[in-house]
């Protein structure tokens, strides 16, 4: 072999071995797991349609639909057992920073960067499919032995500084027959209604592995991790378990 082909052998390995070494943090990125956030009351007539609509989404890959049920309905007649005024604070914060000049239900926030009516069937596709072409964080939840944890791999930093990890222990379906209120005596069923959301600590780009609690209240039987730009900012990558199907 001459010695131009030498060198010329070199350069090729050497750029597939740069190549290489580029790869990992190439293959951190995906497009999956668009997050569908639900702002939603039992004591909204307007409701139902939309916690339907994301009981369907709950049969698609690559989404992650949570229900989150605020509790300012509660006046007219109906508490809502699911009702947090967490979530209700985290749907204030969401109206802040999209600069809207109020909240309602239904509403749906996907990926925390798009306001779209839960019921609006064709603007909730719209917004998925647009979020779902961007690149996102592969985020993992796995178990073994030791229990549960969420595995984020390393990638550029968030320009923003570190993003928050977040973690949602949910109610995969319930029925609940109403008593009073605007949907007195109807029987409502939802879907991956959130009971636990708590931020499990901090991404700054580098590789992280954090454990799961275990959940704590009956009926919980699933669970979701959202890396999130801020509290309510882009979301940046999310992944989510039914805990009866994941295994041993």
């Amino acid at each position: 072999m001459s010695r131009t082909n030498i060198f010329i052998l070199l350069a090729v390995l050497a750029a597939a071995v740069v190549g290489a070494a580029a790869a990992p943090a190439q293959d951190n990125q995906d497009k999956a797991a668009v997050v569908v956030e639900l702002f939603t009351s039992e004591g909204c007539s307007s409701c139902p349609p939309a916690d339907a609509f994301l009981g369907e989404l709950t049969k698609r890959p690559a989404i992650v639909p949570l229900a989150f049920h605020v509790d300012y309905w509660d006046y007219i007649g109906w508490k809502d057992p699911y009702a947090s005024p967490a979530f209700t604070q985290r749907q204030h914060d969401y109206a802040a920073a999209l600069r809207l000049h109020m909240v309602y239900t239904p509403q749906m926030v996907v990926d925390g960067h798009t306001d779209v009516v839960g019921s609006e069937y064709d603007d909730v596709e719209a917004a998925i499919g647009k979020a779902g072409a961007q690149p996102k964080l592969a985020v993992s939840i796995e178990k073994d032995g030791a229990g549960y944890r969420a595995v984020i791999p390393a990638a550029a930093a968030p320009a923003a500084g570190p993003a928050t990890v977040w973690l949602a222990l949910f109610d995969s379906q319930r029925e609940t027959r109403v008593a009073r209120g605007e949907n007195g005596g109807r029987m409502l069923r939802e879907y991956n209604i959130v009971r636990e959301w708590r931020q499990i600590g901090s991404w700054d780009g580098h590789a992280l592995t954090l454990p799961l609690p275990m959940p704590e209240k009956p009926g919980e039987d699933g669970c979701a991790v959202i890396v999130q730009s801020g509290p309510v900012g882009p979301i940046l990558g999310a992944a989510l378990m039914k805990l009866d199907e994941s295994g041993s």
